[in-house]
């Protein structure tokens, strides 16, 4: 039977439903079909959707989030296509809409990150899996806000998420909001990821400074150049799907983040 949704850029799309070819353009969406119980009916996933591996390994690839192969997209003939404002290009996006439905997600919060996985669920017929998983998301994270606030943490962070140039997670992220719930000040004040000079962050005296292992890799080896520019700082490796995946993985990134507090303590 045709079924009409609304997804996050307030469009229409409608198909078959429920739907059995779906190709999934975001990492964190891809595990979050799967966890919710999917199986073969996820075609098509991008060669970063790394979770999990024995999936990864069996399915089509598509490109990467930013570049997308659309004839590979193509030639998969998906009745849906699931997507995400932010991690997607535009014109590639606007592009695969006049052929096919195209559900998009649009993420700041994890407020907002809930009702995904809620819409979500709708989307693929797993309503009581996407209610079970938002349900130890959401008691997870109002433990870690709870411990945050018993155990006193008040510290200014910078999130670099790229090197050469230097970028850093800023306001009305998905990141700002996750760092926000466990007592982290974000000393970023401008929205989304600017660019930032390392004698500039010195300037914000940020008491943490944490080094994202996505999208840019860091390692080790930039912890001491940062630890240089900036001496007043502690350096920190940080996991960067704790921070920044917004589906199912919020579930892991709960336990991960427990132990990173005792860290910041």
């Amino acid at each position: 039977m045709i079924r009409t949704f609304t997804d996050q850029l307030n469009r229409s799309i409608s198909f078959n439903y429920p739907p059995k070819r779906i190709v999934s353009l975001v990492p964190s969406q891809t595990e979050l079909l799967f966890d919710l119980g999917l199986d073969t009916e996820v075609i098509g996933i991008t060669k970063f959707c790394i979770h999990p591996i024995k999936k990864f390994a069996e399915r089509t690839k598509i490109g990467g989030t930013k570049k997308l192969n659309i004839d590979q997209i193509r030639s998969l003939k998906p009745d849906l296509i699931i997507g995400n404002k932010e991690e997607n290009e535009q014109a590639q996006i606007e592009e695969l809409m006049t052929e096919f439905p195209v559900w998009m997600s649009d993420i700041y919060t994890l407020t907002d990150a809930k009702h995904t996985i809620t819409q979500i669920g709708e989307l693929v017929d797993r309503q009581p899996e996407a209610s079970y998983l938002n349900f130890l998301i959401n008691a997870g994270f109002t433990d870690l806000q709870a411990l945050a606030l018993q155990q006193g943490i008040d510290k200014r962070v910078a999130y670099l998420i790229w090197r050469e140039p230097y970028m850093l997670a800023g306001k009305d992220t998905f990141i700002d909001d996750i760092l926000t719930i466990n007592g982290l000040r974000n000393v970023i004040t401008q929205s989304r990821y600017p660019e930032v000079d390392l004698s500039k962050l010195n300037e914000l005296k940020p008491d943490l400074i944490f080094l994202s292992s996505e999208p840019y890799p860091f390692k080790e080896k930039h912890t001491e150049e940062i630890k240089k520019a900036v001496p007043g700082a502690k350096v920190m490796l940080v996991d960067g799907e704790m921070f920044s995946w917004y589906g199912s993985r919020l579930v892991k990134a709960v336990q991960y983040l427990f132990q990173f507090q005792k860290e910041l303590l």
